[in-house]
């Protein structure tokens, strides 16, 4: 093995530890966000991110980017938390092509009853995962991430 495959290889082990801690930290979420709150970890990745905006909106093209999921998923997605009265569907007042979707009261209120569940799971899950010898460097980058400054 060459010098290029050994480069290949340590990316692709790291892919496979970065994917192997997102799938345990998942699960996690999952099973006590939707046991607790009745919400999936895309459900509240999206109410959490509109939470973020000023305003509690976000167009369509961006809640797709930050839940990570295509303009269908997300459409779907939408549709789905839309019926259970968690959000809504507003025409942009610049541009009436656009359309925001925004957080309801009842959206805000679900977010801010799951969110300690979620600070709480990730928090567990983090623990665990520092507890297994080729997750711990990652977790380990994790928490070294919190103490950089971010940018608004």
């Amino acid at each position: 093995m060459g010098i290029a495959d050994d480069a290949v290889e340590i990316r692709a082990r790291g892919w496979r530890t970065l994917a192997a801690l997102h799938g345990h930290i998942e699960a996690a979420l999952e099973r006590e966000l939707q046991g607790g709150h009745g919400l999936s970890v895309v459900e509240f990745t999206v109410l959490d991110a509109l939470s973020r905006q000023e305003g509690w909106h976000m167009r369509m093209s961006q809640l797709a980017r930050a839940a990570a999921l295509s303009s269908s998923a997300t459409t779907r997605l939408v549709n789905r938390l839309e019926d259970r009265g968690l959000l809504t569907r507003i025409i942009c007042a610049d541009d009436r092509r656009g359309i925001y979707t925004e957080l309801t009261p009842a959206g805000r209120e679900l977010l801010e009853t799951a969110r300690p569940t979620h600070h709480d799971v990730l928090e567990r899950a983090l623990d665990e995962a520092r507890e297994q010898p080729e997750l711990a460097p990652l977790v380990d980058a994790l928490h070294a991430l919190e103490a950089v400054p971010t940018h608004a």
